[in-house]
């Protein structure tokens, strides 16, 4: 049976309840080492080490000049949280989840605390777990050692989230190859994504590469963010583009209603980043054009912002295509496909491709037969 215990420690930096500068920390039995740091750090003796249930109300901290001008999650991870399996991701997340308040309202992570103010605090602690899903079939293109290669279809979801823990990539991953659940990083939230080392939409299909190690793992990361790694894309968008090839240089940011990505001008949320895509035409059709995008960068969305900015959004994408834009029968999302991924790594060259899938194949033929169609 695991107990809970807590232990009423001095700081100088957090009156509780305002009765005094203690705070509550939890641990889980036989708690031997932490027990040891509390009395060698914060002088607790061991009566001060007391069943949980005798401070269960003890959730309000009032900040005082010793804490203001720090950040809210720094503060709370270097002087409440003192249960080092407590993270500062872990922390950011309860503060966006809403289970840390300021004053009873939801603040950033990045709030700069001041004097007198009061952060109350109910965590309900989750459970850290992946399950293992052997139901979803998956289709390897290459394996060894160091890395998995899938042809991921669409309308899977990459990682499990709030609203979908079981039927990811991630849950027949860990199934098939149950080391890749230890390879992660120190990131938040990164239990959540195994391996996983560059991410593709729910509705884009196609080729991903996922590492089986932790060096890999770091590698693969590395070759992505100095864009090291050659990406192809296929698509199918509404209208004729003017130029058969070029290239999108805009930064993108966050649309100020948070649902989605847009151009970084005019009224946006957070940071807005750089980003590149070139693209090519394949073939033109009366209403349609079929094209390569090549990003140099990678971000969200990034392909489907950067061709719906010159007027042709993918077919199918409902979040950003024109309201006067019929999604065209047969089509239930965004005919956007992973088609190629090429790296060099461990001093040997790699290679994939995935062939689109049948929606999309399906949608080109009907194309292809129509009358008036032309190259």
């Amino acid at each position: 049976m695991v107990c809970r215990y807590a232990a009423v420690v001095k700081l100088v930096y957090t009156p509780v309840l305002g009765t005094g500068r203690f705070i509550l920390w939890e641990f889980e039995s036989p708690p031997r080492h932490s027990i040891e740091w509390l009395r060698r750090h914060r002088s607790v003796s061991n009566k001060e080490i007391l069943p949980c249930k005798a401070y269960k109300k003890m959730k309000k901290i009032t900040v005082d000049e010793n804490g203001a001008g720090e950040r809210i999650d720094k503060f709370l991870k270097e002087e409440f949280f003192l249960d080092m399996e407590v993270t500062r991701g872990d922390v950011i997340r309860n503060i966006r989840d809403g289970q840390i308040l300021l004053g009873g309202k939801k603040v950033k992570p990045s709030y700069i605390l001041k004097d007198g103010d009061e952060i109350n605090i109910d965590i309900k602690k989750e459970r850290k777990e992946l399950f293992p899903n052997g139901e979803i079939k998956l289709e390897i293109i290459y394996q060894d050692e160091n890395m998995i290669v899938v042809n991921k279809p669409s309308g899977l979801q990459v990682h499990p989230s709030d609203t979908e823990k079981k039927n990811t990539l991630v849950n027949a991953l860990i199934f098939n190859f149950p080391e890749i659940e230890a390879v992660k990083d120190d990131s938040e939230d990164s239990w959540l994504r195994p391996g996983i080392v560059h991410r593709l939409d729910k509705d884009t299909s196609g080729v991903m590469v996922v590492a089986r190690n932790k060096k890999t793992f770091d590698g693969l990361k590395r070759k992505f963010a100095d864009r090291e790694i050659d990406k192809n894309y296929v698509a199918v968008v509404y209208g004729n583009l003017e130029k058969k090839e070029g290239v999108v240089d805009a930064p993108i940011a966050r649309a100020a209603s948070f649902k989605k990505q847009k151009i970084a001008r005019g009224k946006t949320k957070g940071t807005a980043r750089p980003a590149v895509t070139e693209y090519r035409l394949i073939k033109r059709y009366p209403d349609f054009d079929f094209v390569e995008a090549f990003p140099k960068t990678g971000r969200m969305h990034q392909i489907r912002v950067h061709l719906a900015s010159l007027g042709h959004p993918i077919v199918g994408d409902a979040k950003y295509k024109r309201r006067n834009l019929v999604c065209p029968e047969g089509v239930s999302r965004q005919l956007l496909h992973a088609q190629k991924l090429a790296f060099e790594f461990g001093g040997q060259k790699y290679g994939f491709e995935a062939d689109v899938e049948d929606d999309f194949a399906e949608f080109l033929q009907k194309l292809d037969s129509a009358p008036g169609q032309s190259s």
